[in-house]
């Protein structure tokens, strides 16, 4: 195991020594689980890509399917006051 060394206000300190002795734990165990607890949360970051986070997601949005390739949905742009999409996107 890796070791970790916190630092703690006395008034926290204080409530952690409480809970060892309520709990019959050393510090250590309470640590460990007070931050599985917080890892575990809901609102705790998901874990894996971008892809498994978003994936329901993929397909929803409309606007033209080749946005990225066709050179006339960039007509105007990086040229100030002139860029003027080819169709609105999400509109079909």
């Amino acid at each position: 195991m890796k070791t970790l060394t916190v630092k703690l206000p006395p008034a926290l300190e204080g409530r952690l020594a409480a809970l060892v002795r309520k709990r019959k734990q050393s510090k250590s165990e309470l640590v460990r689980e007070a931050i599985e607890l917080l890892v575990e949360q809901p609102g705790a970051p998901a874990k894996g890509s971008v892809l498994d986070l978003v994936g329901d997601l993929a397909g929803i949005g409309g606007g033209p399917r080749d946005l990225s390739t066709n050179p006339k949905h960039l007509r105007g742009f990086g040229k100030p006051g002139k860029f003027k999409p080819a169709r609105a996107l999400g509109k079909k």
